[in-house]
Formats: C-alpha cells, structure tokens, sequence
C-alpha cells in the first residue's frame, strides 16, 4: 500500500481500502460537472484537489507521524508472513524426517501404519479392495556375517530400491523393522495381489546385488492379505505375517523358520 504525503494533494484510484473523492469548485463529483440548471456541459479548467483516505482514516488527519505508523504496521504483518511461511516450511521437513526410515529412503513403520489407515478408510469408502504385501528377507543373518554389516545395509537400501522401482506411484512401500518390509498395492484384489507378490519376489531372486566381494544374492518370504471394509491396520498386518509365516515355513520344507 503507497500512501502519499501529506502537504500535498495525492492521486490515487479506488485500489483495497484506499478510496479517492473529488471536489470541484466546492461541489463533489466524479464525473462531469453540473452547472446552474442541473444540466452537465464542458466548462472552464478549475483547480480538482483530491485526496486520500485509507480505512476510517480522515484525510486531514493522515500526518507524516501517522503514515509512519501505517507503513512500520505494514512492515511488521509482512515480517510476520515470512516467518510464518518459514516456520510452516520447517514443519513440513520435521514431519518428512519423522515419516522417513532411519536407513533407508523409505516411510518408516508409524507412517507405513498411517498410509494402511488411510487406504482401509478408502476401501470402506468405494467398496475398492487392496492388497497388504508382508516380506521377510531371508538369511540376512548369514549376509551380514559372511559380508559385513556395510553389505547388509546396502543390500537392504537395493531391496528397497528394486521394490519401489517395481511398484506404482499410487503403492506405498515402507520398512516395518529390521529386514522386514510392507507393501500396499491399492485398488488390487486378492488375484492380482499376489501376482504381483510373486511378480516382486521373482524380481528380487533375480536381481543381485554387486559387490566387491561378489554378488549377493537375495530372495524372500511373503504374505498378502487383500483388507477390506471394517478391517483395523494392526489386523491386517497380523493376517499378512502370519501367511508369510507359513509361507516361510514351506520354503524351509516344513521347518519351523528361525
């Protein structure tokens, strides 16, 4: 907002709460100008004074203490803005590293949870099935031992990274703990979730990870539960570890798994 000086007559338009009158040879108008019989004609130039009022503010009482005043108030609320603004942005980047795992680029658990809330509450909404995908990465004791934690974690972050590559943007992929790991495939039924499960383990059976030391060849175990309406989110994890459970069970030949 420009607010003009005092001893002088300012010009404006009719711009926000900054309003313009004019008075022409006593008369106030602001088009044309009536003579004596009320009939509007051109007439001699005269001297036209405008002036500004802002708000409730009468012209003659807008000294230059009191636009000092207004412009400092308007500095202050446009300071205010910014830190607001700043402090929203911080906000924002507290809650991403809140939401991200520790290790890997990956939601963590609480905002895996949260993602499953919402995509249950959507399933509710439109009848729309998903499918929750448990994993379990096998023998990553043995990797571990055999290559060093350092190879451990990269093969975590390469199995986080082929997962998503591997998913659509519409998926949630996240770690729930450990070597285990969570995937929502939304708007997918029980046949097309676990195709894509065994999709997504014949991907991560196939694709090593490259190393000083050698390859290091991966596989996993899974379960899928497709939720529906009225499922709760630790349920359906419950349902999908429990079939990866047994799915683990089978790959070890009916050997209860460690």
């Amino acid at each position: 907002m420009k607010v003009g000086s005092s001893s002088g007559p300012a010009r404006s338009g009719s711009t926000g709460g900054v309003s313009r009158t004019g008075s022409v040879g006593g008369v106030s108008g602001v088009s044309g100008v009536s003579g004596p019989s009320g009939v509007s004609g051109p007439s001699s130039p005269r001297a036209i004074d405008d002036t500004v009022q802002i708000q409730a503010i009468p012209p003659e009482e807008m000294t230059p203490r009191v636009q000092q005043a207004i412009l400092g108030l308007m500095a202050e609320v446009e300071n205010l803005r910014r830190e607001l603004d700043l402090t929203q942005r911080r906000l924002r980047e507290m809650e991403d590293v809140a939401d991200t795992d520790a290790l890997l680029p990956i939601p963590n658990r609480r905002a895996f949870v949260r993602e499953l809330n919402r995509m249950i509450s959507f399933a509710e909404r439109y009848g729309t099935p998903s499918t929750l995908m448990f994993i379990d990465l096998n023998d990553m004791k043995q990797i571990n031992d055999q290559y060093g934690h350092e190879a451990g974690d990269k093969a975590l972050f390469h199995v986080a990274r082929l997962l998503v590559d591997n998913t659509r943007s519409t998926d949630v992929v996240g770690r729930l703990g450990g070597d285990e790991f969570g995937v929502i495939l939304a708007q997918a039924d029980d046949r097309i979730g676990a195709d894509k499960a065994e999709s997504l383990s014949r991907i991560i059976a196939d694709s090593p990870l490259d190393t000083e030391q050698g390859p290091i060849r991966m596989s996993l175990a899974y379960g899928t539960y497709t939720f529906r309406s009225g499922d709760q989110p630790d349920d359906a994890l419950d349902r999908a570890d429990k079939a990866m459970y047994e799915n683990k069970k089978d790959m070890k030949g009916g050997q209860e798994p460690r």
